[in-house]
Order: C-alpha cells, then sequence, then structure tokens
C-alpha cells in the first residue's frame, strides 16, 4: 500500500471539483505564521466550497499586505461574500480596515493588542500557542516559523490602538485560556458593537485555528459563514423548536 502525504505549501484554496464556491476567505496571518500554518485551514475551509486564500502579514510593512487583500476583494474571479479571517496580529489588521475596505464581513481570531503579553522562550511560546500536537509539530518542523515572534511588539500605530466599531458583520473567536490577550481583553473591545458576535473557546490558547477545538472553531466559521449568505444579520438557519 502506497501513502500519498501533501507536501505542497499552498496559498490559495478552491471548492471541490465540479463544486458550486460559495464565497471567499482571505486569511491574514499573524505573528511569525507562514503558509505551512494554514494549510489544515485552508483545506478544511475550501472542503465546504469556500475559496480560501492566503495573505502573509509583515509588521513591518503593513501597507503591503493591505495592498494584497485590497487585490483580492476587487478581484472579480473572487466570488461573494467576501469575508476576512485574521489571527493575532492578522485579527488586529482585519479589525482596523474592515470599514475601509470592500469586504463583507471579518472573523477576529485571536486578536492582538496592545495590553497583550510578551512570551519569551520558545517552549513557553508554542504552549501559549496551541494544545494541538498536530500543529505545535507544524509550527516546529516549519523553518520560516518566526520564533520568538509573540515577544515583538506590535507596530507603532497600534501602540494606542482603539478599534472602530464595524459597520459590517464581525465573528470574533477568541480562546478563554489565551495567556498572550486575555479573553477580556478581546471582549471588551467589542463590548459596545452590536454588529459584532463573540464566541469563547472552552481552554482556547491564542492560536485559536489551529487549537485542540480547531473542528468546533471551524464548525462556528462555516456557520457564521452560511447565515451571512442569507443576510447581513445572520438569520439563524437550524434553531431550537
Amino acid at each position: 500500500m502506497t501513502i500519498v502525504t501533501e507536501t505542497t505549501i499552498r496559498t490559495a484554496w478552491d471548492e471541490p471539483p465540479g463544486g458550486t464556491p460559495r464565497g471567499t476567505l482571505i486569511v491574514l496571518t499573524g505573528r511569525g505564521e507562514t503558509a505551512a500554518t494554514y494549510q489544515r485551514f485552508g483545506r478544511r475551509l475550501s472542503a465546504d466550497a469556500y475559496k480560501v486564500r492566503l495573505v502573509e502579514t509583515d509588521l513591518s510593512d503593513l501597507p503591503t499586505a493591505r495592498a494584497e487583500v485590497e487585490r483580492l476583494l476587487a478581484d472579480e474571479s473572487l466570488p461573494a461574500p467576501k469575508v476576512l479571517v485574521g489571527s493575532d496580529a492578522g485579527a488586529t489588521l482585519a479589525a482596523t480596515v474592515i470599514n475601509d475596505v470592500a469586504a463583507d464581513a471579518a472573523v477576529i481570531a485571536g486578536i492582538a493588542l496592545p495590553e497583550s503579553a510578551t512570551i519569551d522562550g520558545w517552549d513557553d511560546e508554542v504552549d501559549a500557542r496551541s494544545a494541538c500536537p498536530v500543529h505545535r509539530k507544524v509550527i516546529g518542523d516549519d523553518d520560516g516559523f518566526g520564533r520568538g515572534a509573540l515577544s515583538a511588539k506590535l507596530p507603532g500605530e497600534w501602540s494606542e490602538l482603539s478599534l472602530p466599531v464595524p459597520a459590517k458583520p464581525v465573528l470574533v473567536v477568541h480562546g478563554d485560556a489565551d495567556p498572550v490577550t486575555p479573553a477580556e481583553l478581546a471582549i471588551k473591545a467589542y463590548a459596545d458593537a452590536p454588529t459584532v458576535h463573540r464566541r469563547l473557546v472552552a481552554g482556547g490558547r491564542h492560536d485559536i485555528l489551529n487549537d485542540v477545538s480547531h473542528r468546533s472553531v471551524a464548525a462556528t466559521i462555516v456557520t457564521f459563514l452560511e447565515s451571512l449568505k442569507l443576510g447581513s444579520d445572520l438569520p439563524a438557519i437550524v434553531y431550537k423548536a
């Protein structure tokens, strides 16, 4: 028996052959993360017929990341709704630009804030990021992963960050055991935002898209996306009788 494994590191995933695409996700990476970090996430969401495109977020050159986001949003070959999905600093970027770009919505996962703690030492960083053994191996084996990235400060323009109240639907997903950005900070940032839907993940750490509950988090995101297709008020699809 021959076991075939996928070794190509991808930055784009499409719906299964013959499927009808249901929308586009533009994934913004966090500190230290590379395309290798999101192979599992990209495969999973594309299997549900969403096109997924990855933008690596360089904190030293945020205008380039934003320009790439705007290019993808303007690409007419990519179907709507178009949704930003950010992790860590990628989540911060998505949160700061959502009102100014042509995205239909955003998913803010494990946002990095000025008050976030810095983590020193690789062992402590891995523990802070995820308890998922598969993900821990992925980032440990990734020569391009920015080790020590969580000890890096956010850019100067984010040193006194005040997140805008989004005019579009936003899903905030955050681990309730996140040692980098405590959950109460993430929730407080959107306390008075009626368009924001907040979800905490029990025992979740900072890389919430790639933690032990990644299946449940992905399902929560798909539910948000499917409701978004019915309207910006996110009508319920499955409800309690």
